[in-house]
């Protein structure tokens, strides 16, 4: 374990690291605007005073439709709003790590803005085609703000690069297949969900590039970060009451689990040709092998479980605590 002096010079050696990286920041920036779609939740789930009678027509429609959605669709909505609307816990942290004034802070910016426009599309969704008992959603998300988030990163701002690289991709590939297993049913659902899959898409792109730059900058202490990140990450609202009752049912139903997670190690770490990687200090080639076999210890344990899994019954307030077997 390092010295607090030695630990104050890693953190000032990583500040300056990510200082110098200002113009980078705000090429890709811009190269992000050029991406994005900017959409707004009003298009996809309309509330404007002077709406034309045809859309109660098929807001009765939605709601007849998403009355047979599987209520681990339901599970699965309810922990992408409850995630996406622990946005505050998020803007926080990117503002403590990075500062104000900066390239960094003016991403923090537009990221929240294009983030915010997620829970107010799934929100205004639920609501309106009446999926939950969302008094007690509501009372699961106010003590999940409540109870705050505050992941133990030793002040390391590589980590949370590192970790935004790694949760936007899971959060993609959460709302993405969550839709997938609402087209056919309730195709309102599946179209919320593609937009808000498309954002997370671009935003992993952003987030990835960003850490790309930190390992070609500073190879030995980003693999150190990023090791640290991938060996312990869990989805951000670890801290929503019922979480892991709501991830088992999510990773049952083959909409976000172990498997899913390797494949993004797999992919983040080729992208970042992290085992291409050489002349690294004692250090830095400790954490790239501990990294390459991530992968592989993720796909046993996914097997392990897999083989000792059994038909699990749950129940959720939200869901009006209806037996879900899986």
């Amino acid at each position: 374990m390092g010295s607090a002096p030695g630990l104050k010079l890693e953190k000032t050696a990583q500040v300056e690291v990510l200082a110098s990286m200002d113009a980078f920041v705000r090429a890709e920036m811009e190269a992000h605007r050029e991406r994005r779609n900017l959409w707004f939740p009003n298009e996809l789930v309309p509330a404007d005073a002077d709406l034309p009678g045809s859309w109660d027509e098929s807001l009765r429609e939605v709601r007849a439709a998403a009355r047979d959605l599987p209520d681990v669709v339901r599970v699965a909505v309810a922990l992408n709003l409850l995630t996406e609307e622990g946005l505050p816990h998020f803007h926080r942290l990117i503002a403590v790590y990075f500062g104000e004034h900066s390239a960094w802070s003016d991403w923090n910016n537009m990221w929240t803005a294009e983030e915010d426009r997620h829970g107010c599309a799934l929100r205004d969704y639920v609501r309106d085609a009446r999926l939950f008992n969302m008094g007690e959603l509501e009372r699961q998300q106010y003590a999940y703000i409540e109870a705050g988030f505050d992941p133990e990163w030793e002040q390391d701002p590589y980590r949370l690069l590192a970790y935004t690289s790694l949760q936007e991709k899971a959060t993609q590939l959460s709302h993405a297949n969550t839709g997938r297993m609402a087209a056919g049913c309730e195709n309102l659902l599946q179209r919320v969900l593609a937009h808000l899959a498309g954002d997370e898409s671009r935003h992993y792109v952003f987030y990835r590039s960003m850490f790309g730059e930190i390992i070609n900058r500073d190879p030995d202490r980003a693999l150190v970060s990023l090791q640290k990140v991938v060996s312990n990450f869990s989805m951000p609202g670890h801290r929503i009451a019922g979480f892991d009752d709501m991830s088992e049912v999510v990773r049952r139903a083959d909409i976000f689990g172990a498997r899913q997670y390797q494949r993004i190690v797999e992919e983040c770490l080729a992208h970042w040709e992290v085992d291409k990687l050489t002349g690294l200090s004692a250090s830095g080639a400790e954490a790239q092998e501990k990294l390459l076999k991530v992968p592989a210890r993720l796909e046993r344990m996914a097997d392990y479980v897999a083989s000792k899994e059994k038909p699990k019954t749950f129940r959720f307030a939200f869901a009006y605590n209806r037996e879900i077997v899986i």
